[in-house]
């Protein structure tokens, strides 16, 4: 035993889970992680009214801030419930038909991403829908942004000293032992999943955001890349106690993330078959913003004409 617990092993720093506490208002490190992320998100998808094509887009209106605060609303909406129900549908189903009321109870702790990012999705639909806008022309514009929440999510996990990893070698540097986690070194698995879905992600994803894409292809890339890194970190982390193993020797995280690569690779190529562009060529943007779109030049085919088209973004 003395020789697994080498100097080498660190422990898991004692850190209070809640970071303030105002006469008995007590704000957990867990909701400022989440506060963090919804402003990094924010302030990236300012940036990214700038990026084609949502800086050449007219129709049915410009993007505004206006449609950040909107989007923001309905993904804070989308991840709480969706996250929360996910957590019981996925994880606990049996017990909380036992106790309905504990699915209300969210300072218990147990959240889904994959329920989450359901969440999200219909939250993005309904959004879509009442704005006129395609979904997939809204998510594209949120997903590159959404890897940092992703983040610093995984951090507050860390903070909270839970979700921890499997039993790692006693000569590894990093390995931890967790107040919750036996005597025994351990991945800090919430700091690789940080690293992964979240910093490198964003890094690959905002970047191949950069360049116009076709409409869809964004969303897809995050499904796929998402999904094969929660895959790689499941390795690292040690299955839910009430769970263990599944079939293949897979956990459940690692099944809910098979569904998302096929997902996004079906769209991926979806969207290529499609070739829909939402970049508007400058003629384009003069002719509908200075011409009445009236019947007779929707029949000429002139500045009436839909703003979606087939174009390949290479080509703007």
């Amino acid at each position: 035993m003395l020789g697994r617990m080498a100097p080498l092993v660190l422990t898991f720093p004692d850190i209070d889970p809640v970071a303030i506490n105002l006469f008995g208002l007590k704000i957990h490190w867990y909701a400022i992680m989440y506060l963090l992320g919804f402003a990094a998100g924010y302030v990236l998808m300012r940036r990214r009214l700038h990026h084609e094509p949502y800086r050449s887009i007219t129709k049915p209106k410009p993007w505004t801030p206006a449609d950040i605060e909107d989007i923001l609303l309905a993904a804070v909406a989308g991840v709480i419930v969706g996250g929360r129900l996910g957590y019981v549908l996925f994880y606990k189903p049996l017990e909380y038909l036992a106790d309905p009321l504990a699915i209300v109870r969210l300072w218990d702790g147990g959240m889904s991403f994959h329920g989450g990012a359901i969440g999200v999705l219909v939250a993005l639909i309904i959004y879509a829908w009442r704005m006129g806008r395609p979904f997939l022309q809204v998510g594209d514009f949120l997903v590159p942004a959404a890897p940092l929440g992703l983040m610093f999510g995984r951090i507050g996990n860390f903070i909270n000293g839970e979700l921890w990893g499997r039993e790692a070698p006693a000569d590894l540097p990093w390995a931890m032992i967790f107040p919750t986690g036996g005597d025994v070194p351990r991945h800090p698995s919430q700091l690789y999943q940080a690293l992964l879905e979240g910093l490198l992600l964003f890094v690959l994803l905002w970047l191949y955001a950069r360049k116009a894409r076709y409409r869809g292809q964004t969303t897809a890339m995050f499904l796929v890349g998402y999904g094969i890194f929660r895959f790689i970190a499941e390795f690292y982390r040690e299955p839910d106690a009430y769970l263990g193993f599944l079939s293949l020797g897979l956990s459940m995280g690692q099944w809910l993330s098979v569904p998302m690569v096929v997902a996004g690779l079906v769209l991926w190529l979806w969207c290529r078959g499609r070739a829909i562009s939402d970049v508007e060529p400058e003629d384009l943007k003069d002719m509908t913003t200075t011409v009445d779109n009236d019947e007779d030049s929707v029949d000429k085919g002139l500045p009436g004409m839909p703003i979606e088209h087939s174009v390949d973004p290479d080509e703007n």
